[in-house]
C-alpha cells in the first residue's frame, strides 16, 4: 500500500521563481469526493494518472496512482466533469537537497500559489526556504479536491462581503 505523506505552505513572496525549473500544465477533475476517499484524474503535460486518496491524517494520505492513456484521460474528464476543472502550472524548487513544488493555480484558483513537499515519514525534518508563508497543511480548504466546489476567487468574495 502507498503512502503519500506530505506538508503543503503558501508562499510569501516570489523568491521561488528564481530556482523553479520544468514547469508543467496540469488539468485536474474529481469523480468521487467524500469525507473517506477522493478519486481523480489528472493531466500533467503529456502524461495522464487516475489517482485515488484516502485520509489518515493530516499529513498521511493513502495513494493509489496509476498512468492511463491521455486520449481516455481527456475522455474522463468530459464524461465526468467537475466544475471547475482545476487548473495549475507545477513547477519544481530544489532547496538544501529537498523536492519542493509549487503549484500556480489558475480559472477559478487564479491568484492562490501553493507549496508541496513529501516526506519519507510524517515527522522528517527539512530545511524551510526562506520564500515559505504559512503552513496550510490541516486546512481542508487547500486541498484541490475542496477548490473544486469552494474556488479559491470566491473566499475573496467571501471576505469582502462579512
Amino acid at each position: 500500500m502507498a503512502l503519500e505523506i506530505e506538508r503543503k505552505f503558501l508562499v510569501k513572496d516570489d523568491a521561488w521563481r528564481k530556482e523553479a525549473r520544468n514547469p508543467v500544465d496540469i488539468r485536474q477533475g474529481y469523480f468521487v469526493r467524500t469525507p473517506m476517499v477522493v478519486a481523480r484524474i489528472r493531466i500533467a503535460g503529456d502524461k495522464a494518472f487516475i489517482t485515488i486518496k484516502g485520509a489518515v491524517s493530516d499529513r498521511v494520505r493513502h495513494e493509489f496512482e496509476y498512468e492511463v492513456p491521455r486520449a481516455d484521460a481527456e475522455q474522463m474528464l468530459e464524461l465526468f466533469p467537475s466544475e471547475p476543472v482545476i487548473e495549475k502550472v507545477r513547477h519544481e524548487v530544489v532547496h538544501h537537497g529537498a523536492l519542493w513544488t509549487v503549484d500556480e493555480f489558475g480559472g477559478a484558483n487564479a491568484g492562490l500559489v501553493l507549496v508541496e513537499i513529501e516526506l519519507r515519514h510524517p515527522d522528517d525534518h527539512v530545511e524551510m526556504p526562506a520564500w515559505l508563508g504559512t503552513e496550510v497543511t490541516g486546512d481542508p480548504r487547500y486541498q484541490n479536491s475542496n477548490l473544486v466546489t469552494h474556488p479559491f476567487r470566491e473566499w475573496q468574495t467571501d471576505k469582502a462581503g462579512g
